[in-house]
């Protein structure tokens, strides 16, 4: 049985991606994104499934900062749905609520039906812990945005559904292993995930980046940060759609090596249906 380390509690989003891509597995729940990672570091869970951007409200976990020193490698990617519901105590009404809790990135998710509502808000660290503890408090005054699955789990009823913003609203995971799972080349869409930094010279990112638009490869992700508060020059983190052994791939890393100190492949992976649907 796989062991699966994510950030959150039972019921959450993050739960749902690692039943989904995992079915049966043994969850390991995690107060924060670092201890999901050292989970698999240290091999107490097998891997870790960790969200990194919404459709609606962006980044969510901050990648470029978490790898690095993990030694860890990106072997999957899942885009999932998110759902919210509102939920409240058993016989509880909508009319009665006077607060609702749930994780800030789900507040932003869901700003129509809390303006509507006119309710006070409550920022907690996950949507399933937010189910969780209305459920604890068991007054109607308080309800929680949570995924559809929290409301079973915690013994709540459904106040309102689907109350998103957006219902196309999808968060995207990666799938962290302490060993790098390097998809085969079969001419399958495939995404690569790699760190590199620039020699400190004149237009270096401008140089680097140059192999990928003149070989034809589309970058679909790129970000820089600094490592501490040197002025060396910056770090990026960055996904390509193919694979490094297809030829204009190659050509475009090997010009990227060129005009870098340092290039790491984080993970060669199928790209998810969702890429190729939308």
């Amino acid at each position: 049985m796989t062991t699966v380390a994510y950030q959150g509690e039972p019921g959450s989003n993050s739960a749902t991606a690692a039943h989904t891509l995992y079915p049966g597995c043994a969850e390991q729940p995690c107060t924060s994104f670092e201890q999901a990672l050292d989970a698999v570091t240290l091999g107490t869970a097998d891997v870790a499934v960790i969200p990194v951007d919404n459709s609606a409200a962006g980044r969510v976990a901050d990648v470029h900062h978490l790898l690095p020193e993990s030694g860890l490698f990106i072997i999957a990617e899942h885009f999932l749905a998110i759902r919210f519901d509102l939920m409240g105590v058993p016989g509880g009404t909508p009319d009665q609520v006077a607060c609702v809790r749930s994780h800030v990135h789900a507040l932003g998710q869901c700003r129509k039906v809390l303006r509507e509502g006119g309710w006070r808000t409550l920022v907690t660290d996950d949507t399933a812990g937010a189910a969780r503890e209305v459920a604890e408090l068991a007054d109607p005054r308080h309800a929680a945005l949570a995924p559809p699955a929290a409301a079973g789990l915690y013994g709540l009823d459904v106040l309102r559904s689907g109350v998103e913003d957006d219902p196309d609203n999808t968060t995207r995971f990666v799938v962290l292993s302490r060993e790098a799972a390097v998809a085969p080349h079969t001419g399958e869409p495939t995404m690569t995930s790699l760190f590199f930094s620039v020699r400190n010279i004149p237009s270096a990112l401008f140089k680097a980046l140059g192999g990928f638009a003149t070989s034809g490869v589309n970058l679909t992700k790129i970000e820089s940060y600094q490592i501490g508060a040197g002025l060396n020059a910056s770090r990026f983190y960055a996904e390509i759609e193919g694979h490094p052994d297809e030829q204009h791939v190659a050509l475009a890393l090997h010009e990227l090596g060129f005009f870098s100190t340092e290039v790491r492949i984080l993970g060669v992976y199928p790209s998810h249906r969702h890429r190729l649907e939308h």
